[in-house]
């Protein structure tokens, strides 16, 4: 077969696997399969050539396989998946991927970092990167050095080329993960505590505004997920994200992401048209995965219109995430100023809910804030409802706005939270959500 030809004209071949997946990607082309799209079609092909070529070995000078199972795995890897990093794409303990450059990949577990033996060269980097982008309908290039995009599996891509970064490719691939998808299974981790969660989930059936604030990779979106569980079935959620992630458990969903520039420079769809699109569609619920810059002053308009929403939002704490959307919505003009943000913020912002990442990687819920909608000078007040007292999440003395919205739904607030304050659970100290369950980033 090949393999005597590869094996005999073949200089640049240098080993047994090497031949193999030679052999495997010219059958590819003769029999016109997409392994990415038929992967038990590929994984026959490549145990039929493994087969083929250990019974050739036998009478002639090609060079020993070794591991039959071991190249199968690596070969279909190469052909099929994403190359040496198909196996971390594959360990569920693994949580995220990122290559800084040649000899320098680095995977999250249980959210510590840490250095692999994998070594890349550029051309291997070059190759990933495209072969990742394929199927996302995204680029990247001189005039578009940085792109965010979606893996088939739900996973998120980022890249940085040079000359924006110094020497290398920068490539992140924050893995879909989605352990958690409601408010109990969260409680269960030790994210939340019991009446935490119940207060919670009232709060969203209430039609209440929230925020969710954290750092990079705290588990927002995880949280924003969880808490789109609790939303009413009846009602019509219409999404805007930068890339896919949210999945929300409604039957009646419209999720929306945007989308670059195309080659001649045109055809840009940007978070703040998709906020503005998302009011003609007659939603019960809006929900945007994340604001960081102009689109917070549309997502405040909307808010402020009676329309019930939640997103999620960088910051170090409630209170930091509350200042930073009465300034992000200063960066869409000169004309929008402090006094229409700070009590549009004040009057269209309900519950903030914070969550943190620990020094040993666990992710918890640290405070939930409430908006009463009073503004002191231009300090926008806050009371807390539940807050965090020697590692435990417990019950605070503050009352969300709108207890009517909880009255209406049926909800009696004040037992709700009086329940709050009788039982108070301590967080658990479990690492699972601190590792691949909470970012089913994907992320957050």
């Amino acid at each position: 077969m090949s393999a005597d030809r590869r094996s005999n004209g073949g200089p640049h071949v240098t080993n047994a696997r090497e031949i193999v997946e030679a052999d495997v990607r010219e059958l590819i082309r003769r029999r016109s399969l997409d392994p990415a799209n038929q992967p038990a079609r590929a994984r026959s092909l490549v145990d039929e050539v493994i087969a083929e070529y250990e019974e050739r070995a036998l009478g002639s000078s090609l060079p020993p396989l070794g591991d039959p199972r071991t190249a199968a795995r690596v070969v279909l890897d190469a052909v099929a998946g994403f190359g040496p990093l198909q196996r971390f794409l594959d360990d569920p303990d693994v949580e995220e991927v990122w290559i800084n450059g040649p000899g320098k990949v680095f995977i999250a577990r249980r959210g510590r970092s840490e250095l692999t033996t994998t070594i890349l060269s550029d051309g291997d980097v070059r190759d990933l990167v495209e072969r990742m982008l394929r199927t996302s309908g995204r680029r990247v290039d001189l005039s578009t050095p940085f792109v965010d995009a979606m893996l088939p599996d739900g996973s998120r891509l980022h890249v940085v080329i040079p000359d924006v970064t110094r020497r290398h490719m920068a490539v992140n691939i924050r893995k879909f993960v989605l352990a958690v998808q409601t408010l109990e299974q969260l409680v269960s981790l030790g994210t939340l505590t019991p009446a935490a969660a119940r207060f919670l989930e009232a709060a969203v059936v209430a039609g209440l505004n929230v925020i969710v604030s954290g750092g990079t990779h705290a588990g927002k979106t995880t949280l924003l997920n969880c808490l789109c569980s609790a939303i009413p079935a009846r009602e019509r959620v219409v999404s805007c994200e930068e890339v896919f992630e949210l999945q929300v458990p409604l039957p009646d969903v419209v999720a929306m992401q945007t989308r670059q520039a195309n080659l001649e420079g045109t055809g840009e769809i940007q978070l703040r048209r998709l906020i503005k699109e998302a009011l003609r569609m007659r939603p019960s619920r809006l929900i945007v995965g994340e604001v960081r810059e102009r689109e917070c002053l549309d997502l405040l308009i909307a808010l402020n219109s009676g329309l019930p929403g939640m997103c999620s939002i960088h910051a170090n704490s409630a209170r930091e995430a509350i200042v930073k959307m009465c300034t992000l919505p200063l960066l869409a003009g000169e004309n929008v100023g402090h006094a229409f943000v700070v009590p549009t913020v004040a009057t269209s912002v309900d519950l903030v809910i914070h969550i943190a990442t620990d020094h040993q990687g666990v992710r918890r819920v640290r405070e939930i804030v409430g908006v009463p909608g009073r503004v002191e000078g231009s300090t926008i007040e806050t009371t807390d409802i539940f807050a965090s007292r020697d590692d435990r999440l417990v019950r605070a003395d503050g009352f969300p706005p709108h207890g009517d919205r909880f009255g209406r739904a049926g909800i009696d607030l004040a037992a709700l939270l009086d329940g709050g304050r009788s039982h108070r659970v301590p967080l658990a100290d479990q690492s699972g959500f601190g590792a691949p369950a909470l970012d089913g980033r994907r992320g957050g």
